[in-house]
C-alpha cells in the first residue's frame, strides 16, 4: 500500500483502540489550558493534572497571576520540572495578555507563539483544542509513534514530523488524530516496555517485528488510559 493508504490503515486502528482519545490537562477555558500546557513541558500530565487542581483555584485569571510575587508562584507549582522558569514566563504571559490582548488569550497560532514560554507545539494543543482550528501538536508520543511506524524518518525534526502528519492526515482528522497518537504513544506504543505482542499495527513496524524476533525481550505491560471523568 502507498504511503496514504498505509496512514489510513494506522487511523483505523487508532480509532478502534482509543475511540475517545481526548486532551489529558484538566482545564475550563483557553486561558487555563495555555497554562497548563505551558507547565506540561518536560513534565507529565498527571502531575500538571496535581498542581493546577489547586492552582486554578488561586488564579483564575491573568491579574490574577501579577498580584503576587513571582516567588510565592514558584512555590506553587515547584513540583514541576523547571518550575522558576516556567513561573517566570507564566508572569510576562499575563502581562502581555492584560496589554495587548485585554486578558484574553488570542486565537491565532502566530499570536500565540510570541507569548513567552509558548512554542509551536503548545499554540497546536490551543488553537485545536481551544479555538476548534484543525492542528497536530508533535509532543515525545507522536514523535516516537510516527517514526516507529515510519510515517516519519529517524532523523526528522519535530517540525518535519509535524509537516509530514499534516500532508498524510485528512485535515478534518488532525485534532483527534494528534490525541490518538499520544494515547497510542503514552499507553500501548511505549518508549519502554511497548505492547507489541498485542499491537494490531505489528506489520506495518520495523522495530515491532525487530523486538519480537526469537531472544529478544519483550517484556510488555499496556497501560489503560484514564476515563476523561478521572481527572
Amino acid at each position: 500500500m502507498n504511503a496514504k493508504q498505509k496512514m489510513r490503515h494506522i487511523l483505523d486502528q487508532l480509532a478502534e483502540m482509543f475511540p475517545d482519545a481526548h486532551c489529558e490537562l484538566n482545564h475550563s477555558n483557553p486561558f487555563e489550558l495555555t497554562i497548563a500546557v505551558l507547565l506540561s513541558a518536560q513534565c507529565t500530565d498527571e502531575t500538571v493534572n496535581k498542581v493546577t487542581a489547586t492552582l486554578f483555584q488561586k488564579y483564575k485569571s491573568p491579574e490574577d497571576y501579577l498580584r503576587v510575587p513571582l516567588e510565592e508562584l514558584e512555590m506553587d507549582i515547584r513540583r514541576i520540572g523547571l518550575f522558576r522558569n516556567k513561573a517566570a514566563n507564566i508572569q510576562k504571559l499575563c502581562r502581555i495578555l492584560i496589554d495587548k490582548y485585554e486578558g484574553e488569550v488570542p486565537s491565532k497560532h502566530e499570536q500565540l507563539t510570541e507569548l513567552p514560554g509558548v512554542g509551536r507545539k503548545t499554540a497546536n494543543v490551543v488553537v485545536s483544542n481551544a479555538f476548534g482550528v484543525p492542528a497536530i501538536a508533535v509532543d515525545t508520543h507522536v514523535e516516537r509513534v510516527s517514526k516507529r511506524l515510519s510515517i516519519a524518518k529517524p532523523d526528522d525534526s519535530v517540525l518535519e514530523v509535524e509537516k509530514k502528519l499534516m500532508k498524510l492526515v485528512p485535515k478534518e482528522e488532525w485534532t483527534l488524530t494528534h490525541h490518538r497518537l499520544i494515547f497510542f504513544g503514552r499507553y500501548h506504543c511505549k518508549a519502554q516496555n511497548p505492547g507489541c505482542p498485542v499491537c494490531p499495527l505489528l506489520d506495518i513496524c520495523k522495530e515491532g517485528k525487530q523486538r519480537m524476533k526469537p531472544g529478544v525481550i519483550t517484556k510488555n505491560r499496556v497501560v489503560k488510559p484514564k476515563k476523561a471523568n478521572e481527572g
